[in-house]
């Protein structure tokens, strides 16, 4: 965000400002003992100011521009003033327009952001007029004037700038806000979501076990580990599950497979739909093997891959020692199952 005035006022009221001096100067050209000088003069002047106004240019002045409209508010002095007399009988007059035009050039490139060229414009002019005129001069012919214009210039301009940023980042401060916002609201909707779906898996075999008092049978007990292993899995599992999943999960648990689902975010920017088909392929990966130890996790938002399937069986084992085995890998494991499924496009 940038907070400025509209450039085409700004144009517009520097070339009105840049041609009312021209119009002095030609009203005035009779006052100076040589004209050819002061028309020249114009004619830098006024094609330093058109090049300066120009449309499509960068904010920024170039650095040759501004090097240029300096050798310009150098020149006009040095062509000007010689052919004036201080002296003069009713004094100069708008003679001494090119002092208003040097502070108007030097305001143009002061507003363009390069401002020590615009200050160095204005000390060749202060420096010229006290060599030519005296320090009476600065004062007599409107030095001061155009000192107070680029001044002004060089204050809006920073104060502009320094308004911009703040902006900016109060824009910045806003988003992140509004992105916390929808993130926490985002993990509410999920954990209300797995709330539910906990309390309707697990509801049935709470009641079950609040009408035995507990005393549940052996087959029962394992299907409580089973459900405690499942509701662990919509914890740490997340975008790894479906139905299909779940079901296949439960078949592998009750054949004595240990089965660990990690979800550790790679996925959170892909699309649920597109999930569907790399679910599926984990499934029947989970459902054809064998292994006794089946570990699927997501792989990380950068890499090719979505998930990754890894099955072992425990060397001279035929089935996992119990469901809650250590997941750490053990160096005697046969690896049964490897598996990549790619990222949905």
């Amino acid at each position: 965000m940038r907070i400025g005035v509209p450039r085409s006022l700004i144009v517009t009221l520097a070339a009105v400002f840049s041609g009312y001096h021209v119009i002095l100067g030609l009203y005035t050209i009779d006052v100076p003992s040589n004209p050819l000088p002061v028309i020249a003069a114009m004619v830098v002047y006024v094609a330093a100011t058109a090049v300066s106004l120009s449309p499509g240019q960068p904010e920024r002045m170039p650095t040759w521009l501004a090097s240029i409209n300096v050798v310009v508010c150098a020149a006009m002095p040095l062509l000007i003033a010689p052919t004036l007399d201080l002296e003069r009988p009713g004094g100069l007059g708008y003679a001494t327009w090119y002092v208003a035009a040097v502070g108007t050039l030097m305001t143009i490139t002061s507003t363009r952001r390069r401002h020590l060229f615009a200050w160095a414009g204005i000390a060749i002019l202060v420096i010229h007029t006290i060599v030519w005129g005296g320090f009476g001069a600065v004062l007599g012919i409107g030095v001061i004037g155009s000192i107070v214009w680029v001044a002004i210039s060089h204050i809006l301009s920073r104060a502009l700038a320094s308004a911009s940023r703040d902006a900016l980042q109060f824009t910045e401060a806003e988003r992140e806000a509004t992105n916390w916002q929808a993130a926490q609201e985002a993990h509410l909707t999920e954990r209300q979501l797995r709330l539910g779906t906990t309390t309707d898996r697990a509801l049935p075999m709470l009641q079950l076990i609040a009408e035995r008092d507990g005393a549940l049978s052996d087959e029962e007990r394992r299907e409580c580990q089973y459900l405690e292993a499942g509701i662990r899995d919509e914890i740490r599992g997340r975008r790894l599950l479906n139905d299909r999943v779940r079901q296949a999960v439960l078949d592998a648990r009750r054949r004595g497979a240990v089965v660990t689902l990690f979800d550790e975010g790679g996925l959170d920017d892909v699309d649920e739909a597109a999930m569907d088909g790399a679910l599926t392929e984990l499934a029947e990966a989970i459902a054809d093997t064998r292994a006794m130890r089946i570990i699927a996790r997501t792989a990380p938002a950068d890499s090719p891959t979505a998930i990754t399937v890894v099955g072992l069986t425990p060397a001279g084992e035929s089935s996992a020692s119990e469901l809650g085995r250590d997941d750490e890998d053990d160096d005697d494991d046969e690896v049964d199952l490897w598996l990549e499924i790619a990222k949905p496009e």
